[in-house]
């Protein structure tokens, strides 16, 4: 992915990790489009950062794709897309109470990116230098034990990246999935504040250094996160495990 040039929409942008992201590539030389539920905000943050915005709910089909024909009809030049979308719960799956909340975050975090794809593969393979880039986490490699389908729902996304990278191969669509650490945002609430995070900011500028000199890269691992990513492959899984969620 080059780091400037582009035309790109993230969904999800209106806060934390999407924002900040959004910001920096835009300020890169990129035109971003910003999605989100809240139209206020998506106004508000267009008027502050001449960002462009479009109103989505990843969570319905027909606002997947009104958002992708207005996106589209706006911008045409659109090459990459950026799969942000994601909420994360704490479950106590003890009890058969955690149902509903589950099926609510697979919605979110699965089918979400799954709308978002097939929306825009068409037109992203049409484009002579296009990115899709899907967002995981450190805990779909070593999980946390409250958030047991947030877990799993980035465990998909790990997966699913791989084998769309798999399928798109001989296309002009790169694939990269960013995975985050933990990162002082409000993903769950308090989280903004918490001194054991990585810092939103910090995180963004590596994150931006590294799509800059890794421009062919599969996966953006920021230093923090690899204690995760790797914890299995390196054979530390079940100390990394007993630590994360000492931490925790």
């Amino acid at each position: 992915m080059n780091i400037t040039g582009n035309t790109i929409f993230i969904p999800g942008a209106t806060s934390g990790i999407g924002l900040a992201l959004a910001l920096r590539l835009q300020a890169a030389g990129n035109t971003v489009v910003i999605g989100g539920r809240r139209t206020d905000v998506l106004e508000r943050l267009a008027a502050e950062h001449g960002l462009a915005s479009v109103s989505i709910d990843t969570t319905d089909p027909a606002s997947v794709l009104a958002a992708r024909d207005q996106v589209l009809a706006q911008h045409p030049d659109l090459n990459v897309l950026v799969a942000m979308a994601g909420v994360m719960n704490a479950e106590d799956v003890r009890g058969g109470t955690f149902l509903a909340e589950a099926e609510r975050i697979v919605d979110t975090n699965i089918n979400g990116p799954l709308r978002l794809i097939a929306a825009f593969i068409d037109h992203l393979q049409t484009r002579p230098h296009a990115t899709l880039m899907t967002v995981s986490s450190g805990l779909a490699h070593t999980p946390l034990a409250y958030t047991p389908t947030y877990n799993g729902t980035k465990a998909f996304i790990h997966r699913y990246s791989e084998s769309v990278r798999l399928q798109l191969a001989g296309t002009s669509v790169q694939v990269i999935e960013l995975v985050p650490p933990a990162v002082q945002t409000e993903l769950m609430a308090g989280n903004s504040a918490n001194a054991h995070f990585m810092p939103l900011d910090a995180f963004a500028d590596e994150v931006m250094g590294l799509l800059e000199s890794q421009p062919d890269a599969r996966e953006i691992l920021v230093d923090t996160v690899k204690f995760l990513r790797f914890a299995e492959v390196e054979g530390r899984y079940p100390a990394a495990v007993a630590a994360l969620n000492s931490a925790a």
